[in-house]
């Protein structure tokens, strides 16, 4: 999807997202091969740290919430990730892993001022992450 990055607050390599597998009013499925990048603006000394599967969740809420939005004819809102809870990682580093990861986000809890997500990440059909993500309108 070429319009995922006017969807996100956030801007060119900071977009970590490629494009949007499915999507329905609970779930979201996105998939990229952005972990790859040499210029990963996450990388340190020239790893990618699982833990930053994280923001790859983050943004796959984030690219939901938005698209819902959208669809309600409202303008997407803008939030703060406030809360990771139940964070499971099932690998220590992501620059070597051949191919796209595939985030799928399901809203457990979303209303005017706040969201919650669980999430999965997924490598060659193996799970390499899951955990929950809280955001909290930022307006």
């Amino acid at each position: 999807m070429s319009d995922i990055g006017k969807l996100l607050p956030h801007a060119g390599d900071s977009v970590l997202l490629e494009r949007v597998v499915s999507s329905s009013d609970e779930e979201i499925r996105v998939a990229t091969t952005l972990h790859r990048w040499a210029d990963n603006p996450l990388r340190r000394h020239g790893r990618l740290a699982a833990v930053h599967l994280v923001e790859f969740a983050a943004q796959a809420m984030a690219l939901h919430g938005a698209l819902r939005d959208q669809a309600a004819g409202r303008e997407p809102r803008a939030a703060l990730l406030v809360s990771v809870r139940d964070l499971v990682l099932g690998c220590e580093h992501l620059e070597g892993l051949e191919g796209e990861l595939e985030i799928v986000a399901r809203a457990l809890l979303v209303d005017a001022h706040s969201w919650q997500y669980g999430f999965t990440v997924l490598h060659a059909g193996r799970e390499i992450a899951s955990g929950r993500v809280a955001a909290m309108a930022s307006s």
